[in-house]
């Protein structure tokens, strides 16, 4: 609720000389606009009026209305319910306990914890999660605002994106792409905070793997960087290119030097240690994720449909690199063999425009399979009751009900592991679409290539409202100029 409030407080306000936001350099819609287009005086756009809009419905509908808690609270979930001391006691054939002055032994009270065999023939009941019990679970507020925040902020981009398909403001930022960027922040706010969960851990072999794995991604994110273009289509290359220089023309002007092998050195040292950070944080997330699509799998064994889905979504992140893979991708599409000639299936904005289609059909089948991976996690507590019934030995009631009870109480942390990845992913391709200047098919796709940067000195003799807007102007044509759409193309891609 607070961090609603906060992103209503942030957001662009209205100003009374210029009558509202809706400045800064342009980022494409559908037909796309230079990065680097000057802007000028902003008039009360209308996405200014829904962002607010969106924030204040998001901020009074949580408590009434949530698609977050609809998911895990619509019904179609049950939780096993741990057993009571009686029935365990009835199980294991004993006696209500005799009272404290009958159970003294020599005078010693004999306060020994409920035990019994572990073969003992136990049945979990099952029961619907409601509002009521999801309350109680752990990190579930969490749950409910970031679920909740994604899905407000799909709903103002794909708003954005059809008032520029529409009315082609020339002027006017995408203030959808606000809305994604935060989306991807809270996405890392909430790996790092489960992760940190797991580094509190007392045992300490759960930090051991994250570690491990960190180390794991930092060696991947080295080699992958290394590959030539004509294997890994990213673009960081084009797109580091084309910064440099332009930065390199702009800061020459001024006097200053530049290095540009360090520059992109530094750059690359960045993007390693993002790469390592995620999959440090994603470590336990994929773990999860492996383990209930077997789950899933087995609770499917008579429905092949579902079972077809469930193993098209496990493979969407293998489907997603193959997509960047040059030659067994675009190069295939593009000059496909038919005997000794060959075809072009697709141009390349067309390749683009799918392969942007292909990431959010992913996303949507992901989603569409949660509840399958829920209830497989879920139904971990049957589980342990089958493979305890095959152990040998005694364990104690209050043993039984904590695991059962834990299993359950977990259930919104494991919530955030599965759909986390899925809603990062999903705007990051987002971003690539708009900040990369693609298409998504109804209208060609504009070139990436901004005109050349230039820094123009200010205009002497003018007052000082026109000073500001002028250097306004003159750092916002600037950095249109240097983050190209094309660095853009190559950073998003990399991360997506």
């Amino acid at each position: 609720m607070s961090q609603g409030r906060e992103l209503a407080g942030g957001l662009p306000q209205p100003r009374d000389d210029q009558g509202g936001g809706g400045g800064g350099g342009g980022v494409s819609g559908c037909q796309g606009q230079p990065l680097n287009a000057p802007p000028v005086q902003a008039v009360m756009g209308v996405q200014v009026v829904v962002s607010l809009l969106a924030a204040s419905v998001m901020q009074k509908l949580a408590p009434h209305c949530s698609f977050a808690r609809w998911l895990l609270c619509n019904g179609s979930l049950h939780r096993y319910k741990h057993p009571s001391e009686e029935e365990l006691r009835a199980l294991a054939g004993k006696q209500r306990p005799k009272a404290k002055r009958d159970r003294r032994v020599n005078g010693v009270l004999d306060d020994k914890p409920l035990s019994m065999p572990r073969d003992i023939d136990l049945r979990l009941d099952t029961s619907p999660i409601t509002a009521v019990d999801a309350l109680v679970l752990r990190y579930f507020l969490e749950y409910q605002w970031f679920v909740d925040f994604a899905v407000y902020s799909t709903a103002v981009y794909i708003f954005t994106e059809g008032y520029f398909c529409l009315a082609d403001p020339q002027k006017e930022t995408n203030i959808g792409v606000l809305w994604c960027l935060l989306t991807v922040v809270f996405s890392v706010k909430v790996f790092f905070m489960v992760m940190r969960h797991y580094f509190r851990s007392e045992e300490g072999g759960e930090r051991s793997v994250c570690l491990t794995f960190a180390f794991f991604f930092l060696l991947l994110a080295m080699v992958v960087l290394v590959i030539r273009e004509d294997y890994l289509e990213f673009g960081l290359e084009p797109g580091l290119a084309g910064v440099s220089s332009n930065l390199e023309s702009v800061l020459k002007q001024r006097g200053w030097e530049w290095t540009v092998p360090l520059a992109k050195l530094a750059f690359k040292l960045g993007l390693v240690a993002l790469c390592s950070f995620l999959g440090a944080c994603l470590t336990f997330p994929g773990l999860r994720l492996a383990q209930t699509h077997l789950d899933a799998l087995r609770m499917a064994a008579d429905k092949p449909l579902s079972q077809v889905l469930l193993h098209t979504s496990f493979l969407a992140p293998v489907i997603v690199v193959v997509m960047w893979i040059k030659p067994i991708s675009r190069d295939f599409l593009l000059h496909a063999p038919m005997g000794k000639q060959t075809v072009q299936l697709m141009s390349d904005s067309a390749y683009n425009t799918a392969r942007l289609w292909t990431i959010i059909g992913l996303c949507l089948l992901r989603l569409a399979v949660t509840r399958h991976h829920l209830q497989a996690y879920l139904g971990l507590a049957e589980r342990w009751v089958e493979q305890m019934r095959r152990e040998a030995g005694r364990i104690t009631a209050v043993e039984i009900q904590r695991k059962i009870t834990r299993i359950y109480c977990y259930v919104s942390v494991v919530s955030l592991q599965y759909l986390g990845p899925v809603i990062l992913t999903l705007h990051c391709a987002l971003l690539l679409k708009t900040l990369g200047h693609h298409s998504w098919g109804l209208y060609p796709e504009p070139s990436p290539v901004p005109p050349a940067v230039s820094a123009a000195p200010p205009r002497p003799g003018s007052e000082d409202g026109e000073d500001v807007r002028a250097a306004v102007e003159q750092i916002t044509g600037v950095l249109g100029g240097i983050f190209t759409p094309l660095f853009f193309r190559g950073l998003l891609a990399f991360v997506t």
